[in-house]
């Protein structure tokens, strides 16, 4: 074994002993949790479909307050009502931040306001509430508009003369054009082109953030968009989403 591969083994072992160290003091004052593999941390043992299934499993064994590793990502679980409720409703001073989630952030450029904290939060909260009201939220138009809509939805619902049939469609046009309503002006019909557009695009891009591969960008925001065909997708749909509202 020549002098630089020697070398290369040495750095190498020193580098995984200093990531360990760091590590576990790191976790010292953590919660307990299950042990994870390097890289990976507990990524393999959650669910893929319904992980809140494995974090009650988990729980059983370390309890309320448990510590979870996604990747490079270190989080702290609460399970239960009590444990919830004790930090939400009696200290919400401590626990009001939101974590960061790589796609939201991503498709909103960083100002989006369920993803936002502190000042930045509170700006656009202002900003929200004061554009909203100016297109009519808490008047009395607004309600014309929802019972407007009732009657359509009401028209469709009794056109199936009383057989069987999915209300999924009609109930996401149904709000979708209040939404509408109150961000355009303007209803658009069940039939009408780009509204159907719309819908598929939020049904798509909605779908892809809560699918694996979605959640696997979370964990990997590094990652490439060139890796994965669905990531591509999901933005170019949300570019399209943003076109259609400007």
């Amino acid at each position: 074994m020549d002098v630089s591969t020697t070398l290369g083994l040495a750095g190498l072992v020193l580098t995984l002993l200093w990531w360990l160290t760091a590590k576990y003091r790191s976790n010292v004052n953590l919660p307990p949790g299950p042990r994870g593999l390097p890289l990976l941390g507990n990524l393999l043992q959650l669910d893929k479909l319904a992980p809140f299934t494995t974090l009650l499993k988990l729980s059983a064994s370390y309890g309320p307050v448990m510590t979870l590793h996604l990747a490079n990502q270190r989080l702290v679980v609460l399970v239960g009502y009590d444990v919830i409720k004790e930090a939400l409703v009696e200290n919400p001073d401590d626990f009001t931040s939101r974590g960061p989630i790589p796609l939201l952030v991503r498709a909103t450029r960083g100002y989006g306001l369920a993803i936002s904290n502190g000042e930045r939060w509170k700006q656009l909260r202002r900003f929200t509430l004061s554009t909203l009201r100016d297109f009519g939220m808490g008047r009395k138009g607004m309600e014309e508009w929802i019972k407007e809509e009732s009657r359509h939805l009401v028209d469709r619902i009794t056109s199936t003369k009383a057989s069987p049939f999915d209300p999924t469609f009609l109930m996401s046009c149904t709000v979708s054009n209040v939404i509408c309503c109150l961000v355009f002006g303007e209803r658009f019909s069940y039939d009408n082109e780009h509204f159907l557009s719309l819908l598929k695009i939020i049904s798509q891009t909605l779908k892809h953030f809560s699918s694996p591969v979605g959640q696997l960008y979370n964990v990997f925001p590094w990652l490439p968009d060139r890796l994965s065909r669905r990531h591509r997708a999901a933005f170019n749909n949300i570019e399209k989403l943003r076109k259609f509202i400007m």
